[in-house]
């Protein structure tokens, strides 16, 4: 059976598994992201993690290998200071993993990973012009227009997360201020909720007590279930924020649906209906009414495997379609 090896290099861990064409995850895995001895500690340890499900699997033929990873430029296969993965510098995965593993290796930023996976498996299948922000502890975004994936030079496009929105706002892991990310992905909840306590001196809320490590969007979100003010204010600041910075994406773009996916996104109406709200209310009249908010229809823990495993089929096939050695 032919599979793609699909690898999600997140801040906190990497997710790996084995795809059939069928967008199938038939085993997967996972180890710590590390960012310390790079070359020497965590490649060695992908390795070596790779090897074992590849190993456990004699029957399989291994088609390419996909990877999603901040600030990675699908063209040189690089992943350059990716803010949230403290890496410093330029670490070469594709020239890697191919001296490794002898077959074609793509790689992307994890957002447009998303969004290839929505087009290839998810809700967005048959749709050619759609958007994908990707709400975990950054923000992503990834663009589909006219059936293409939108990158740029440098596969810097649909940075989303890096658009200004406060001058001299909140710090950001890029190092910068006042990006969007900060205020909208699980980090910026967190951040709004303690602001919020703060600035309401409000020691009853369910949320005063939790430590700054354990606040999860989970945590948020249960305790606005609950009817917590914090917690549902928090969201809906989040909210509003989002919708503002989607009605100038539309602006740009002009998609028909834009697809949230996430940790944070997982909150459901608490997020999206103030987030539609702002979204309509900053948009020309003629373009109101006229793009769906959606959530995604894959597994949040999946996504990023399954984009990873879909670029791969996507990029084979081209390659076989214009007689390209692979």
């Amino acid at each position: 059976m032919d599979i793609a090896l699909g690898i999600d290099i997140g801040g906190t861990n990497t997710k790996i598994g084995i795809v059939n064409r069928e967008g199938e995850i038939l085993q997967k895995t996972s180890l710590p992201t590390s960012s310390e001895n790079l070359s020497h500690s965590f490649l060695n340890e992908l390795q070596d993690e790779v090897d074992e499900l590849l190993n456990s699997n004699d029957d399989l033929t291994l088609s390419g290998i996909g990877v999603g990873a901040p600030m990675a430029n699908s063209r040189t296969g690089i992943v350059s200071n990716a803010a949230n993965l403290n890496w410093e510098g330029k670490v070469n995965l594709r020239e890697f993993l191919q001296k490794r593993y002898q077959v074609p290796v793509f790689i992307n930023n994890d957002a447009n990973l998303a969004a290839v996976g929505e087009k290839t498996y998810g809700a967005a299948v048959g749709m050619q012009d759609f958007i994908v922000i990707t709400l975990g502890t950054g923000l992503g975004g990834g663009i589909i227009s006219n059936g293409e994936l939108v990158q740029g030079p440098d596969s810097l496009a649909g940075e989303i997360g890096h658009i200004t929105v406060r001058e001299n706002g909140r710090h950001c892991g890029c190092g910068r201020k006042g990006c969007l990310e900060t205020y909208v992905s699980s980090s910026g909840i967190k951040r709004t909720v303690y602001k919020l306590i703060a600035d309401r001196n409000d020691s009853d809320s369910l949320l005063a007590k939790v430590l700054f490590k354990d606040l999860t969007s989970e945590v948020i979100y249960n305790a606005a279930m609950k009817g917590d003010s914090i917690a549902k204010e928090a969201f809906k600041h989040t909210g509003e924020i989002l919708g503002l910075q989607l009605a100038n994406l539309v602006m740009f773009t002009s998609p028909r649906a834009i697809f949230l996916v996430g940790g944070v996104a997982n909150a459901g109406d608490l997020l999206f209906e103030p987030a539609k709200k702002s979204m309509e209310s900053h948009l020309l009249r003629s373009c109101q009414n006229t793009v769906k908010l959606l959530p995604s229809k894959l597994d949040d823990n999946n996504v990023p495997i399954l984009g990873a495993s879909a670029l791969v089929w996507e990029s084979v096939d081209h390659m076989i379609a214009n007689s390209v050695d692979i």
